[in-house]
């Protein structure tokens, strides 16, 4: 494997040269904030990203996210001009030689919670998802008043957004999201680029919304779409583990060959639809992550990896889920675990 961490550029209050420091880290996750869906990302933008990641000893593997645009999701009228923006970055990418893709087709918000501070008893603190918190929600209220990681809308711009999706079920986003790949696919293949997909988070509808990338079976209907390497998956533990059925080694080596990217995360259950996030080696945690390391060494995965979520440990502020301290003890951690095992099995570390 090979470990990254995500880094969001100047604004990050993590720097490049601390994440360098980190004994394990090879690589970055790396973005452009604030660059709209219809804009396209040059090519001199990918590569001045890169050159300041590799001023500091590590290498640009990933990008997370360029933006699926709402009307590519809705099928309306504009979408064939927006995918044609999103293939026009992916070329831009790939003549960067940047040679990961990380993005998902949520419809309106990335990934959700219902709290950002749940506080544990050594005094960290993370995020939870309660799903009875999120229905009982008054959404008049507007989801700026909202403690939810996701873009602001007033309580009359969410109802206006809400009514758009009403037509659009499962199917409907399916179709659409089929469009999308068949265009974006052979763009990726010709500029070398992987797509992997990120499942959603969680893995089920929010607000009637339709969420279709939630375990095996929505992923491989999605996978079958194209069937080329450059249509992959991130593999993420964290969102997929929220679903307590689903078997995440066991989808490891389904998907063995379509794994591009992987998140790893730990969840504990706290009820039906319901989730804490916790150290990634808590005992609490659902997540089985030896198992998930394992299963990654029996498909012989060496791509990206990265910390994903940690808890605000020793005091530090900053971007929730995306502090210095608890992502570095978790890189660590893990490469410990990958390390361990691989001795174990007899293969070099």
């Amino acid at each position: 494997m090979k470990m990254t961490m995500r880094w969001f550029g100047e604004s990050d209050r993590v720097r490049l040269q601390d994440i360098a420091q980190i004994p394990i880290m090879r690589g970055i996750v790396g973005t452009f904030e604030g660059k709209s869906d219809t804009v396209v990302w040059s090519e001199a933008d990918f590569r001045g990203l890169r050159q300041q990641v590799e001023d500091v000893g590590l290498t640009l593997d990933v990008i997370e996210s360029i933006p699926v645009a709402e009307s590519i999701k809705k099928g309306t009228a504009d979408r064939d001009s927006l995918i044609d923006i999103f293939c026009q970055s992916v070329r831009n990418m790939g003549r960067a030689g940047i040679p990961v893709l990380c993005y998902n087709f949520m419809p309106v918000f990335d990934w959700m919670r219902t709290n950002l501070q749940v506080h544990f008893a050594d005094a960290s603190f993370g995020t939870a998802y309660e799903h009875q918190a999120m229905l009982d929600y008054d959404l008049s209220k507007g989801l700026e008043a909202r403690v939810a990681w996701a873009r602001g809308y007033s309580g009359d711009e969410i109802r206006v957004i809400l009514d758009e999706y009403k037509a659009i079920d499962e199917d409907a986003l399916f179709e659409n999201f089929s469009y999308f790949l068949r265009r974006v696919i052979p763009v990726a293949e010709e500029a070398d680029v992987k797509l992997a997909l990120h499942p959603d988070d969680p893995p089920w509808s929010i607000f009637g919304l339709p969420r279709i990338v939630r375990d095996a079976a929505t992923i491989e209907r999605i996978l079958s779409i194209v069937d080329s390497p450059n249509n992959g998956l991130t593999f993420c533990t964290g969102s997929l583990g929220s679903a307590a059925g689903n078997k995440l080694p066991a989808m490891i080596h389904q998907f063995a060959d379509r794994i591009n990217f992987v998140h790893l995360r730990n969840v504990e259950l706290t009820g039906d639809k319901s989730f804490v996030e916790v150290a990634h080696s808590s005992p609490r945690g659902n997540v089985d992550v030896p198992a998930i390391i394992q299963a990654l060494i029996d498909i012989g995965y060496t791509g990206p990896i990265r910390p994903d979520h940690g808890r605000m440990i020793w005091g530090e502020t900053g971007r929730i889920g995306y502090g210095l301290y608890d992502r570095a003890l978790a890189a660590m951690y893990l490469h410990g675990v990958w390390q361990g095992l691989r001795y174990a099995d007899g293969k070099e570390s």
